[in-house]
């Protein structure tokens, strides 16, 4: 693919805008142009742009993050976020192409581009990164196909940074605290990690293709846990849905699971193909119990004034599936806003359970 060649002839006017009469949006440090026609999607994390073919299965997807606090180099921040938002959502297997770096309004910009597979897919992935004024942010754009060739020149030439000095304010950034989790009662409530099924690019602004990915632990002030996942993809036939119950014990930053039972199986979707509504029990699948000790930490965001809970396994289990470095980040939620419901006539033991999440994890 010859897409991003053209792009990056435009890199001496990355930060110009693409012409005065255009209406521009503004995210925070960051200013630019949508194309028409694409969809918008914005949380405290960024702005996700997307448009899909979908005839042809043709997509392309930019991303734009939200500024946050950095001390570390241009380069480290561009491998960093290459690690983050791109491979951690497709597989690239190359090295990224990289660019001349540029300097801009006090920024450091670091740009390079791989191709990647995604299942049956085919594309090509640019990250762009700005590092200035103590903080990074980052431009990532994802495409199977040259049909969406112009919208992301024009959208590339419509990136308009504001002056790196005058964005010193952490406030406005998303600052963490880790401590490690030492008391049982740190880890009680329910964690989930919802992840949306993409076309081509996921990890909290994904292209939807309307499937989800689900996995969630509810840990109880008595020493059990109740883990439920359930995957509901669109390319895939049926329903996944897996349980396991047990004991866990904390002592400083390790944490323990015991499994005690565990069931998995494969449910028809409903005739209506609603995400929300099951068919019938297709055939039921064995699980594998197993006994694991992570290493346990939280985290707290200051944007999202959320404590998330990262663990971290020594090996890879099939209850939480591959990772880099088999580690995990899971947010908190309330019981009552689960969603993963059981199969029809499927038990647990936990249904009636009373989980109490401290509220300042879910504000």
């Amino acid at each position: 693919m010859q897409l991003f060649k053209k792009i990056f002839v435009f890199h001496s006017v990355l930060l110009m805008s693409l012409n005065a009469c255009t209406q521009k949006q503004s995210f925070d440090v960051l200013s630019y142009t949508s194309p028409k026609g694409w969809q918008k999607q914005q949380n405290e994390g960024g702005v996700q742009l997307s448009v899909t073919d979908n005839k042809t299965g043709a997509y392309a997807i930019a991303l734009i993050t939200k500024a946050t606090a950095s001390d570390a180099g241009a380069a480290d921040n561009f491998k960093a976020d290459w690690d983050k938002l791109v491979k951690a959502s497709v597989q690239v297997n190359d090295a990224p192409d990289m660019q001349e770096p540029i300097t801009e309004k006090g920024w450091d910009i670091i740009s390079g581009t791989a191709n990647y597979t995604d299942n049956a897919q085919k594309g090509l992935a640019t990250l762009l990164t700005a590092t200035g004024g103590g903080q990074m942010v980052s431009v990532v754009l994802m495409t199977n196909t040259q049909q969406y060739e112009n919208d992301l020149l024009a959208f590339i030439n419509s990136l308009e940074l504001s002056d790196a000095q005058k964005n010193t304010n952490t406030s406005t950034n998303t600052n963490t605290t880790t401590t490690a989790a030492t008391d049982n009662s740190s880890i009680v409530g329910l964690w989930v990690r919802y992840t949306i099924e993409t076309s081509g690019y996921s990890n909290g602004f994904p292209q939807p293709s309307g499937g989800y990915f689900r996995k969630e632990y509810a840990f109880y002030d008595d020493g059990t846990y109740l883990f439920r996942m359930k995957n509901w993809a669109v390319f895939v036939k049926e329903i996944e849905f897996v349980y396991e119950t047990g004991n866990w014990k904390l002592n400083g930053n390790k944490l323990t699971l015991t499994p005690r039972q565990g069931k998995g199986g494969w449910w028809s979707k409903a005739a209506s193909n609603r995400t929300s509504e099951w068919g019938s029990l297709a055939r039921s699948g064995s699980w594998k119990l197993e006994p694991v000790t992570y290493t346990v930490d939280l985290h707290y965001f200051s944007g999202s004034n959320e404590t998330q809970l990262i663990l971290t396994a020594p090996s890879q289990t099939a209850r939480d599936g591959e990772q880099d470095n088999n580690t995990f980040t899971f947010a908190p939620r309330a019981l009552d806003k689960s969603l993963i419901d059981n199969p029809p006539g499927l038990k647990t033991g936990f249904e009636h359970k009373v989980l109490n999440t401290p509220a300042a994890r879910t504000n």
